[in-house]
């Protein structure tokens, strides 16, 4: 069984093919241009590989409420081009399979729970901490949506007494990826996060505002693990500085062994790596495949 997997991010489009145990065979990339142009890199890509479903996990926010007129469309992206882009009916018209879409974070979350990290757990969440910051939510066994779907990248945060940055989120300023995305990480120390040394205090800083983030979702969801994925959290001396923020902010209130000696194994890396939004991409699709059946 081929199924298509489609991560569609606001810098790259990675597409895919996998089967049902989540392995990827085969995957391209290219970088995300004006919406017309990228999807028919997408449909030229699926064209000839005979897939059974495609998953598509993308950048958001996205309207994923099956009873609106809008759903499958980008809504309110800074992205240019990108915003309210029926992105969903688009491919429709042009592949005739079942078609899976939901959020790139819930698709990694989702891709976790069944292969990675989370293999065996009701619950967890994926953070992918990059280009912007989301969050994947997996609870009770489903993907959680809602009035719209999870927004965790945007939670207000309380600032660093060292911190003077303004924030670069163009809606909220400095809420959590205003103050600690790969942009705001460079625009405030004046180079790139993987060009900064691992003892630069620019690390502390980072986890101060991400250590925040967790140990609030964490009093909200009690997830059974989270798991911190995307370009910045390739800075491995962040993981051990989190926990402790982690740890700092709850001061021994939530009552889990998880969250004391644990820990290491509660806070960790996608079991998945960089596959994470692809395989998860390939579970939307076996999903929407077994609702098509």
């Amino acid at each position: 069984m081929l199924i298509g997997a489609v991560e569609a991010g606001g810098t790259k489009f990675v597409c895919g093919i996998g089967n049902e145990a989540g392995e990827v065979l085969d995957r391209v990339s290219f970088p995300t241009e004006q919406p017309e142009k990228t999807l028919a890199q997408v449909v030229a890509y699926f064209r000839d590989k005979q897939v059974e479903a495609i998953g598509i996990g993308s950048f958001g926010p996205i309207n994923i409420d099956r009873g609106s007129p809008l759903y499958g469309y980008v809504t309110t992206t800074p992205k240019p081009g990108w915003g309210n882009y029926p992105v969903l009916p688009e491919l429709r018209k042009a592949v005739d399979v079942p078609i899976g879409w939901d959020t790139d974070v819930n698709a990694a979350a989702l891709g976790e729970a069944t292969w990675g990290a989370a293999k065996g757990l009701d619950s967890c969440l994926y953070y992918t901490i990059g280009t912007g910051i989301g969050v994947g939510v997996f609870a009770e066994g489903s993907l959680v949506h809602g009035l719209v779907h999870p927004e965790g990248g945007h939670v207000l945060t309380r600032r660093h007494p060292n911190d003077t940055y303004e924030g670069k989120c163009p809606y909220h300023g400095d809420c959590l990826e205003g103050m600690a995305a790969g942009p705001a990480l460079e625009a405030r120390w004046k180079v790139k996060g993987g060009d900064l040394p691992a003892d630069h205090p620019a690390w502390e800083m980072e986890a101060f505002y991400i250590g925040q983030a967790l140990a609030n979702a964490i009093l909200l969801l009690s997830p059974k693990r989270i798991i911190l994925g995307g370009g910045v959290m390739h800075q491995v001396q962040l993981f051990p500085l989190i926990r402790e923020q982690v740890r700092s902010n709850l001061k021994g209130y939530v009552s889990a062994a998880a969250l004391a000696d644990g820990i290491d194994d509660y806070i960790v890396p996608p079991g998945l790596g960089d596959n994470a939004g692809l395989s998860g991409s390939i579970a939307l699709g076996l999903r929407a495949l077994r609702e098509a059946q």
